[in-house]
C-alpha cells in the first residue's frame, strides 16, 4: 500500500549500464533461449495444477477459506474519511497498490520515506512529522484548510523511494522458525566470505522478517503498519493517528474515533495475506535445460550467500502452512548494499542496509530493486554493491549467453 505514481528517471540512475549492439551470431543464440525477454512468462506445465496468482494456499479448510475471502473483500474495499481514511493517506484501498498480477501483487506506486540517521546506528523515524512515510494525499476536510499533502520533515537527513512489494506466500514466510533465520546470520563475517547478514529487529528488539528494512515480526504487524502509514487508518496495534508537527487533529478533520479498524477487521486482512499462495515457478519443457543451467550459474556466482533458495516452515495448526518447503530465495536478513543504493534508515537498519529481497515471484515483476530503478534483471544485478560485490563481479565476468541463462532461471521463478 503505497502512493506515489512515479516512473524512475533512466537518465539519473547511478550505475546504469550502456549496452553495446549485439552481433548477429549472439542475437541468434539468445533468440533460442526462450523466456529471457521481460514480461510475464508462459503458464507453467505442471501436475498437479499450481495456484493462479491471487489464489489461496492449497489445503485450507472451509473455515480458513472463508477467512481468506472475508479478508479479500476488505483488502479490495474503498475506504472513505467517514470510515477512518486519512487525514493524510496515499491510497484509499489496499488493492489500489497491490494489484498486479492480482490482489496481493504490486503496482506503479512508490512510498516516500524520510528519516534522520545518526551514525553509527541511531535511526529516527521522525514520527511526529510523519517522516517514516510522507503521504501524498489529504482528505477533503484537510485539503479545505490548505494542506494538500504531508510536508516533508525538515529534520530528515535521508530519503528513499520504496516500490510496492508482493504479498504472495507471506504466510509461509511467517511460518519459518526464527531459529532457522538466526542460524543464517553472520554479523561479524566469521567465515570470511564478505557476507555479514544481520537479523532485523522491531522496536521491541524482537526478530523481524517483513518490510524492506526488516522491521515487522508478523503479518499482523506488517498489515497494521501499512494501514496507518498508507491509508491513515488506526487499529489496536497503532491506535493513534500520525500527527502534523506533533499537533492532534481537530474533530472536524478526523471525525472517526480511534481505533478506526477493530481487531476483527485487522485479523481478516491478516488472514487474507497469510493464506495467499506463493506465485508458481513457470518452466516450459523446451526451456527446462536452459533454466537448470541458469540455476547452476546462480549458485556458482555466489547468489545463494544472501538469496537462500529454500526454508522449511515449522509446525503450524494450519495444515497448509505446516512443515512446508518455501522456495523463497532470501535469507530474510539485513545486508549492506553499498552507498549507491542507500536511502532511508530503518528501526535497526542503516541507510544502506536492506532485507534480502525474496526472488520467489521475481519473474512476474517489471521493475527491480527496492525502488524500482532497474528495468531489467541484468541491470539490477550489476547495481548490487556492498556485501554483494563478489557475486556481482562473478556475474559480470560471465559471457553474455551465460548471463542470459542465469536471468532465464530468475524469470522462471
Amino acid at each position: 500500500m503505497a502512493g506515489m505514481r512515479l516512473q524512475p528517471d533512466k537518465n539519473k540512475r547511478p550505475g546504469r549500464r550502456t549496452h553495446d549492439p549485439r552481433s548477429l551470431a549472439l542475437a541468434l543464440v539468445l533468440a533460442c533461449l526462450a523466456g529471457c525477454e521481460p514480461g510475464p512468462a508462459p503458464a507453467a506445465q505442471s501436475s498437479p495444477p499450481v495456484p493462479a496468482p491471487g489464489a489461496p494456499l492449497p489445503g485450507l479448510t472451509a473455515a480458513e477459506l472463508a477467512r481468506f475471502e472475508e479478508g479479500l473483500a476488505l483488502f479490495d474495499k474503498v475506504f472513505t474519511p467517514e470510515e477512518g481514511l486519512g487525514p493524510f493517506f496515499n491510497e484509499n484501498q489496499c488493492s489500489a497498490c497491490h494489484t498486479d498480477p492480482a490482489s496481493g501483487g504490486n503496482g506503479e506506486q512508490f512510498a516516500l520515506r524520510m528519516t534522520r540517521f545518526e551514525a553509527p546506528d541511531r535511526c529516527d523515524l521522525l514520527p511526529a512529522a510523519g517522516g517514516e512515510n510522507v503521504q501524498t494525499n489529504a482528505t477533503p476536510a484537510l485539503a479545505a484548510t490548505g494542506v494538500a499533502r504531508r510536508p516533508e520533515p525538515a529534520a530528515a537527513t535521508e530519503r528513499g523511494l520504496f516500490f510496492v512489494p508482493f504479498l504472495f506466500g507471506l504466510g509461509l514466510v511467517e511460518a519459518i522458525p526464527a531459529r532457522a533465520i538466526e542460524l543464517r546470520a553472520d554479523p561479524d563475517d566469521r567465515d570470511g566470505d564478505g557476507v555479514s547478514g544481520r537479523v532485523g529487529r522491531d522496536a521491541a528488539g524482537g526478530l523481524a522478517r517483513f518490510g524492506r528494512k526488516a522491521e515487522h515480526p508478523t503479518i499482523d504487524s506488517f498489515v497494521a503498519g501499512a494501514l496507518l502509514l498508507e491509508m491513515g487508518i488506526t487499529s489496536p496495534v497503532h491506535p493513534t493517528e500520525t500527527l502534523l508537527d506533533g499537533r492532534p487533529w481537530p474533530a472536524e478533520i478526523d471525525p472517526v474515533a480511534d481505533p478506526e479498524m477493530d481487531a476483527a477487521g485487522l485479523a481478516r486482512l491478516g488472514d487474507f495475506v497469510r493464506f495467499l499462495a506463493p506465485l508458481a515457478q513457470r518452466v516450459l519443457p523446451e526451456t527446462r535445460a536452459d533454466v537448470e543451467r541458469g540455476e547452476q550459474l546462480f549458485e556458482r556466482v555466489g547468489c545463494p550467500a544472501c538469496h537462500t533458495p529454500e526454508f522449511v516452515t515449522g509446525p503450524s495448526p494450519v495444515a497448509a502452512l505446516d512443515r512446508k518447503p518455501v522456495r523463497l530465495y532470501s535469507d530474510l536478513l539485513l545486508h549492506d548494499m553499498g552507498p549507491e543504493l542507500a536511502g532511508a534508515c530503518g528501526i535497526a537498519a542503516s541507510p544502506a542496509e536492506y532485507r534480502t529481497e525474496p526472488l520467489m515471484g521475481v519473474g512476474y515483476r517489471r521493475q527491480y530493486l527496492h525502488d524500482g530503478r532497474a528495468l531489467d534483471l541484468i541491470e539490477a544485478i550489476l547495481m548490487h554493491g556492498g556485501e554483494a560485490v563478489p557475486a556481482r563481479d562473478a556475474f559480470a565476468a560471465l559471457d553474455r549467453v551465460s548471463q542470459e541463462r542465469l536471468v532465464q532461471f530468475l524469470r522462471s521463478l
